[in-house]
């Protein structure tokens, strides 16, 4: 039987300008005990002058560990989103983000395909996300740190094409971040259906909530959204998704992906009421 812990994503604070220790310190302050940063290669503008928060991979790791120590925060999984259709930025981001994780004892790193250049055709594309999950795989070995994929582009919006590219390296590291947002808005499928259907290589969720105005406005336009509604608000049932779940027996981190403080705030004792007696930490 499952067990879920609850972690917060970053992206809450960025419709408030607060660089990555603001963003901590409030997540803290709302009762979150876990995080799911951002990170980035190179020396980001909007991080380095404290408007953003995502954290540059430059830095030391364990400033990181610093900050959230401060606030009694652990990192339960990084945002390492790269781009698999061009292993030159990908492949270097994901590698440094697993190493990264490693150092911070985050088990999981959480990516997606992103777009398809215009001029690559079906098989080139599968052909370079294989090149780059295959050079991540290896890290992800030696390092003990699972790489998920999650449902957020033309590939990935069906339970049939996340699969293909999750099982393109044969590795036990790759695994699926399920979006739960995403996944409704893309309406390629039924999207409990096809959970039910990648269920078992589920390692990691996105706990994306869908407003019932955004639904409307978007559903079927688009393969996913950055960020959600609070949690309980929108369309997802989320009773019905940790049904689907509660057969795995591990424990699942729900990683809250909303767009502002307040949703954060009201996202965390829905979760926690759902969870009951589930829950495997105070989260």
């Amino acid at each position: 039987m499952a067990t879920y812990s609850i972690s917060l994503n970053m992206e809450f604070v960025r419709s408030a300008d607060l660089d990555f220790a603001a963003g901590v310190a409030k997540a803290a302050a709302l009762g979150y005990s876990q995080i799911e940063p951002m990170v980035h290669t190179g020396w980001g503008l909007l991080s380095e002058v404290g408007y953003f928060h995502s954290f540059s991979m430059e830095e030391d790791p364990l400033l990181m560990k610093e900050i959230c120590d401060r606030n009694g925060l652990r990192v339960s999984s990084l945002s390492g989103h790269s781009p698999l259709m061009k292993p030159e930025a990908a492949v270097a981001r994901l590698t440094r983000a697993i190493i990264f994780a490693d150092m911070l004892d985050a088990p999981f790193v959480n990516t997606d395909e992103m777009l398809k250049p215009d001029w690559m055709d079906d098989d080139e594309a599968h052909d370079a996300m294989r090149y780059s999950l295959r050079k991540a795989s290896m890290v992800a070995a030696r390092h003990k740190v699972f790489l998920c994929v999650e449902p957020h582009g033309i590939y990935t919006k069906t339970s049939e094409g996340l699969l293909k590219i999750v099982d393109l390296v044969k590795s036990d590291w790759i695994g699926v971040n399920w979006d739960t947002g995403n996944a409704y808005l893309a309406a390629a499928e039924d999207p409990y259906e096809a959970l039910e259907r990648v269920r078992d290589r589920v390692l990691h969720v996105h706990a994306k909530d869908i407003s019932y105005e955004h639904a409307d406005r978007e559903r079927g336009l688009v393969t996913g959204t950055p960020v959600g509604c609070a949690c309980g608000e929108g369309v997802v049932d989320w009773e019905r998704v940790l049904g689907i779940l509660d057969p795995l027996d591990r424990e699942i981190t729900l990683s809250v992906e909303c767009g502002t403080i307040e949703q954060a705030e009201r996202s965390l004792p829905f979760l926690k009421k759902v969870i009951g007696n589930r829950l495997a930490e105070a989260g």
